[in-house]
Formats: structure tokens, C-alpha cells, sequence
């Protein structure tokens, strides 16, 4: 795990493109991110769209829609295969929204399974991992098909914690808040992840000196709004 860190850009190239657009992952990948991350909701009728909230501006609740009505009204909303086609061979992070108190909160956790469908009709071909904050919602994707590598999203966790959680349920990456890991919680939070053999992908980095001093820490991913100027810091360009 040692080495420098992958660069993900956070729904895309957001500073340059609208969020969550393929045009925002186009822009990232070409600026040279190895990957992207994305937020999906399910539709009314069970496709995958790439929208950071639940409610989509001008439409409403996104879970209460049928896809076609969607695409009518806003194409710039893509769908997850659409995004997974224009990545292809970059990672995705697809991550799943599906807290309490969501508009389009579900206990049954069909969006996992939705996902994984999703993976399975496209047999393999991607790069991916799933996370969430809600931890049930990717036990329950591990319970479906635990080939798929899932992360556990924590910004109220202790991250240490959160480790445990990993370690124990098998989620192969922990992505901690960065105002979890500052001063000297990094390094200790790295070292016992790798004992785990548990990857450390953290959000939102975008300052360049917290960028290299993650990526002298040996984290694994640093998630950013900006993948040029995180790339830059890193020396790769």
C-alpha cells in the first residue's frame, strides 16, 4: 500500500464542470485522476442515477421518479452504466446515499443491490468500490456479493474505530473526514489500517500541503475537488 497516493476527484472535476456529470469525469480523467467519486440514488424504477441528494433540483425526490421522466427533464443527470462506461478503466468509488432522516431512505437497502446488478451485468469489467456512511447498507452488499470491495464512509466515527469496523465486517477501506486525521492521527490511523491490510482513502483534500502530507504518511487515496492541483503537489506532472 505504500507508494503515492491514488487521486480521486470528487464527483468529478467540480470546479470545472457541473458535479456528477459525465462531463465532470471526463474533465477529471483528463487532468490525469486515476479515478473518480460519485453519489447514486435509485430511481422509481430501479435504475442507478449519479446525483449527490436525494432531491434533485426542479424535479423532486429522485426515488419517486421513473428514469424516463428524469432523462426528459434533466439529461445531465447520468446514469451509474453511463458513468462506468466513461471511466472505463479508471476506479469508480461509487458511493451509496442512504442515511436516516434521507428523503429517499430505505431500510431494505435496494440500492446495494442495485449496484451489484448493475456490476454483474457489466461482467466484471470495472474498477470499483463501494462505500457508505451507512454501514448496513454495505454489509448488505457484502452479503449479496463480497467480491465487490466496499468502504466505510466516517465523519462522526473515531476512525480508529471505524477500523475495527472494517477489520471486522471485511470492508476493504475506511474513508475518513479529514478533519478526523489531522496533527499527528494520521499516521497512527494509517499504520494500523495497513496492519489490517485496510486501505485509507481520505476526503475532502484539497490543500496541497495537506496533500503531500498525507501522501508522506502513506495514505492510499486522497479524494479532491481539485485532481490537477492535487497531482501537481504530488510532483506527477
Amino acid at each position: 500500500m505504500d507508494g503515492v497516493p491514488l487521486v480521486l476527484a470528487h464527483r468529478g472535476a467540480r470546479k470545472v464542470a457541473p458535479e456528477n456529470t459525465v462531463e465532470a469525469f471526463r474533465v477529471a480523467l483528463d487532468q490525469g485522476a486515476d479515478g473518480v467519486e460519485l453519489d447514486v440514488h435509485r430511481t422509481a424504477d430501479d435504475e442507478l442515477v449519479v446525483h449527490h441528494d436525494a432531491d434533485a433540483p426542479g424535479l423532486g425526490v429522485l426515488a419517486t421518479l421513473p428514469f424516463a421522466g428524469i432523462r426528459t427533464q434533466r439529461p445531465d443527470i447520468p446514469t451509474l452504466y453511463e458513468v462506468l462506461d466513461t471511466c472505463a478503466g479508471a476506479l469508480v468509488n461509487i458511493e451509496i446515499k442512504n442515511l436516516p432522516g434521507d428523503a429517499d431512505f430505505d431500510p431494505e437497502h435496494r440500492a446495494a443491490d442495485l449496484v451489484v446488478r448493475c456490476l454483474a451485468r457489466r461482467d466484471g469489467q470495472d474498477r470499483v468500490l463501494v462505500s457508505s456512511f451507512n454501514l448496513d447498507t454495505i454489509d448488505r452488499l457484502r452479503a449479496i456479493d463480497d467480491a465487490v470491495p466496499t468502504g466505510f464512509l466516517v465523519i462522526g466515527v473515531d476512525p480508529m474505530d471505524g477500523l475495527d469496523v472494517c477489520a471486522t465486517r471485511g470492508h476493504r477501506a475506511l474513508h475518513p473526514f479529514v478533519g478526523l486525521v489531522g496533527g499527528d492521527v494520521a499516521a497512527r490511523v494509517i499504520q494500523r489500517a495497513h496492519e489490517l491490510a485496510v486501505a485509507v482513502n481520505v476526503w475532502t483534500v484539497n490543500d496541497d500541503a495537506e496533500v503531500r502530507r498525507f501522501a508522506a504518511l502513506g495514505v492510499d487515496g486522497l479524494i479532491t475537488d481539485v485532481p490537477d492541483r492535487a497531482r501537481h503537489a504530488l510532483g506527477l506532472d
